[in-house]
């Protein structure tokens, strides 16, 4: 598995009977979690949350606070600050077992001794893995249909100093923006994609990842470079295990670049004893 343990910022409490437990810097959450079908570790630990997230039939849900929270507060991993922030979706604004990513996309990047390195992060939500990249010299495309997610990844990105040269933010659809830069013959030494579920781009357009990932990945794949670092894709999707991840890129990439691909479960360990299951992750590289 790929274990992301080396939060101070954050930290996953206890899991158990469909919820998790999450320390937030100085902010204990309670947030549902469908695959913690286990009894909670330690039942007294739950005592301290300071909001708890309720589903609702109807879908959706909303939370109860226990006490005023912030609007936002900042968390630190290493040299990286991000605003984080209870949202009507369950969601805080960071996704941290994506960590351990970061910290693969930054080693290559940072070992290829290039200062020329070009990114592109589709569906790139608030900016996680699009700073990581760039705080280690990639000069990063980001691109996300939801223009509130790019301005928060746009505040991430002042809150951690990065210089604005090194980005791009873009608000349109993952595949019609990757389409026309390869038409422009505009190429990644390195692309990530973390696709939702399901979804809406800017005009509507209904997103269903079974119908679309693998044309997505495809055509993203046409747009790497003749030296690429590295090809991310992320799953969250039920019933997509790292094998469908891994067989993906091993037909879009494999044949036209060789290197190793490397597809496992992406998690978080928790204090109170086990893991997080939080997807799946599949990784290329050069060889």
């Amino acid at each position: 598995m790929f274990l992301t343990d080396t939060w101070q910022d954050y930290e996953v409490l206890d899991t158990g009977n469909g919820e998790k437990l999450e320390r937030w810097k100085d902010v204990i959450l309670r947030r549902p979690d469908p695959q913690t079908i286990w009894p909670q570790g330690d039942p007294a630990v739950w005592k301290q949350a300071e909001a708890v997230y309720h589903r609702s039939e109807r879908g959706g849900g909303e939370w109860e606070f226990h006490r005023r929270l912030p609007d936002k507060w900042v968390l630190h991993y290493g040299d990286l600050r991000f605003y984080v922030r209870p949202t009507g979706f369950k969601h805080t604004g960071l996704f941290p077992e994506q960590a351990a990513n970061w910290d693969w996309m930054r080693s290559l990047i940072e070992k290829s001794g290039r200062d020329d390195v070009r990114v592109l992060n589709l569906f790139g939500y608030t900016g996680g893995a699009s700073l990581a990249c760039a705080m280690s010299g990639a000069h990063v495309t980001h691109v996300d249909a939801a223009k509130g997610m790019v301005q928060w990844a746009k505040e991430n990105r002042e809150l951690s100093k990065i210089p604005e040269t090194r980005f791009r933010f873009i608000v349109e659809d993952a595949l019609k923006f990757t389409e026309r830069e390869i038409r422009r013959g505009s190429l990644y030494d390195g692309i990530l994609m973390d696709p939702p579920s399901y979804g809406r781009g800017p005009s509507g357009e209904v997103w269903k990842l079974e119908n679309e990932l693998f044309h997505l990945v495809e055509t993203a794949s046409r747009a790497l470079s003749d030296r690429p670092l590295f090809f991310l894709i992320n799953g969250y999707t039920t019933g997509f295990q790292a094998s469908v991840l891994s067989n993906m890129i091993s037909r879009c990439i494999v044949p036209r670049f060789g290197g190793v691909i490397d597809a496992q479960e992406l998690c978080l360990p928790v204090t109170s004893g086990g893991v997080l299951p939080c997807g799946h992750s599949g990784r290329w590289q050069h060889a």
